[in-house]
Formats: structure tokens, sequence, C-alpha cells
């Protein structure tokens, strides 16, 4: 067993124009301030790192790594989810996934999913620059207007769909492999790989690629109903990174999982700050300290009630509390009798 990391704060939420959350720096001291020990970067937000040069320039990265170590802060991974959207689209949402890439490539479809494999491609190198393992992204959605079975499906449009997801990854797995990073997918409503078995049709077409791995995050098993505890005990191998985002599930008799198109406060599903919520993270830091997790606990900060600066300092102080150092030695050592094997066998009678 090992202990886990933490806290760590993912900034994407928190990144904003106004100082201090409009630079790296400003941000770094923010996040020290709250309490905690890690970042996850988002990728896609130039105001605090530009992802082209921190794939070439070693220098770069280092002033990065150094500017977080002047506020005791160090890299958690880094995080893609907007060009990870991008790899894999389907056309329904051309024009609102516009604004997730640059204008050069608005209303090209085909340009601009180049640009998202490419900007996979240099996240792989960047972690690597950065010394990290593990990258966090989203798998992109072919299917998921197809979500429900009516219209029904036409035979092998969801193979076909998988098919053709798993094509479009399988050579940014293979980058990522060869800088010796492990792509984590968040399992998340409107991407492809939204549960346990979405997750493993993909895996199975990449051929159980060492590379292919899970973001767990239970607010989003919470909302579809999904045993989270459950979850991590199948797929603990292949978590590798871990988001601490609670939620709530309140359906009633007007309302349930789909939502109702209401807002987020209104819905039967709603996302809350650590501990707001009814997701059980004792269980869960249990499970994955038993199973030797050995990344870190992030905090991705997103609640319809509470601002966001009570939701960061509370969310740090949730993280370190719930966080279990592990021990270097039995509890029940005091009662040991030693290993004596011919006690063993008298005590059997052999």
């Amino acid at each position: 067993m090992r202990t886990i990391k933490g806290p760590g704060v993912f900034l994407a939420q928190f990144a904003g124009d106004e100082a201090p959350f409009n630079s790296l720096k400003g941000l770094a001291g923010w996040a020290a301030d709250k309490g905690f020990k890690g970042v996850q970067i988002p990728t896609w937000d130039r105001r605090v790192i530009d992802l082209e040069q921190a794939a070439e320039s070693q220098g770069y990265v280092d002033e990065i790594k150094g500017t977080l170590d002047e506020h005791g802060l160090v890299v958690t991974d880094l995080a893609s989810h907007l060009q990870g959207q991008l790899v894999a689209l389907h056309p329904s949402f051309n024009l609102p996934a516009d604004s997730f890439a640059p204008a050069k490539v608005h209303r090209d479809p085909k340009a601009r999913q180049d640009w998202a494999v490419n900007q996979l491609f240099c996240a792989a190198k960047a972690s690597r620059r950065f010394g990290l393992d593990r990258h966090t992204t989203f798998s992109g959605t072919l299917l998921w207007p197809y979500f429900y079975p009516y219209p029904q499906w036409p035979d092998g449009l969801i193979s076909d769909g998988f098919d053709e997801l798993a094509r479009r990854w399988r050579p940014i797995l293979d980058a990522f492999d060869q800088e010796g990073v492990d792509v984590c997918y968040e399992i998340h409503p409107t991407e492809d790989l939204h549960d346990g078995l979405t997750f493993e049709m993909f895996l199975e077409r990449v051929d159980n690629h060492a590379r292919c791995n899970i973001m767990y995050d239970p607010s989003h098993l919470v909302l579809q109903s999904i045993d989270y505890l459950a979850y991590i005990d199948h797929y603990h191998q292949r978590i590798k990174t871990f988001h601490v985002k609670d939620a709530e599930f309140r359906p009633t008799g007007k309302t349930g999982a789909y939502g109702g198109y209401q807002p987020w406060v209104r819905r039967a599903g709603r996302f809350r700050s650590p501990g707001d919520g009814e997701v059980d993270f004792g269980a869960i830091f249990s499970k994955l300290t038993g199973y030797g997790f050995d990344g870190w606990a992030v905090l991705e900060w997103e609640c319809c009630l509470k601002n966001s600066e009570d939701g960061a300092a509370e969310g740090a102080r949730f993280i370190r509390d719930h966080i279990i150092q592990v021990s270097d030695r039995a509890f029940d050592d005091f009662v040991k009798s030693g290993t004596d094997r011919s006690v063993n066998n008298e005590i059997l009678g052999i």
C-alpha cells in the first residue's frame, strides 16, 4: 500500500481574466495559500501554459516547475479535456465545440481534429519533460446522440462507432507509450467512455493497450446511479488519476437522471463541494489506498450553490483529512509469535 498524494487542485475551474487567476504565478500563490500541494494544469489555457512550447523546450518546462516550487507546489499531471473532446466529435456538436479550439480551425471539422490530435502528441512530450507518468483527458464522443436506443439503432452502429474511436486514439496511445506516460480517460457523461462497459468496449478495441487507463471521478458515477465503490473493485488496476468531486442524486416525481433541461441547481443530479453531497469519500480513500493507488487526490471544484473560494479552502482541508497515512507495520505486531515451522506442524498435527 501507498499513501495517496495530496491535496491537489485542478486549475481549470479557477483560471480567469483577473489577478491572481490570470497567470500561473498568481494561481500558484493562491493555491498554496489555500493549502494545496499540487496543481493539475489545463493545457488548453494559454494563461497557464503554452503546450507547444512545453513539448519542445525543457527550459520552459523548468521555468514552470520553478514558479510552482517557489510556492511549495508541483504538477500533478497535465490535462487535455477540451483537445481530447475534439479528437472524436459527432457533427451535432460542431458549432458548440468550436470554442474549444483556435479560431483558425473553426467551422472546419477536419482541421480542428488534426489540431486536437497534434495537441495530444504535444501533451505526451510535455508530460515527459515534466517528469510525469500519467495524463488526463476526454475520449470524445461519436455516439452520445444515440445513447438512448430510440429511434432504434441501425445494426452495427455502436460497434462501428467504437471501432472508429479506437482507430483515432490508437496512434495517440502509442505516442504516449513512447514517452512513458499513461492516458487516463475521465469517465464522464457525453463522452463515449462514460461507464465501465463503454471503457471495456474501447479497451478491447485498442488491444488492452497498457497506456489506456481511467481518471476516476465518483460524481459522474453517482449521477448515473452506478455503484462507484464497486467500480474501484472492477477497475482499480486501470485507475491512475483521481478527481475529488462530490455530487447528489435527488430524483423526484417530476425529473430524474436526464435533468429535464433544467439549470444545475434544479436538476435531480447535481455537483456539490466535497462533503456537501452523498459520495462516501472515506470508503473511496480506503479502497484506493488498499489497492495501492499511488497518484494524487485532486480537487475538481464544481458546485451549483457554494462560492469557489470557500469550496477551494474547504476542499483542500477535506482531501488532507481523508488521506490515509499508510502504516509501516501491522497493528497487531505486538502479539506476533514469530515463525517456527516445527511449532506450525505441531499446531496442525502433522
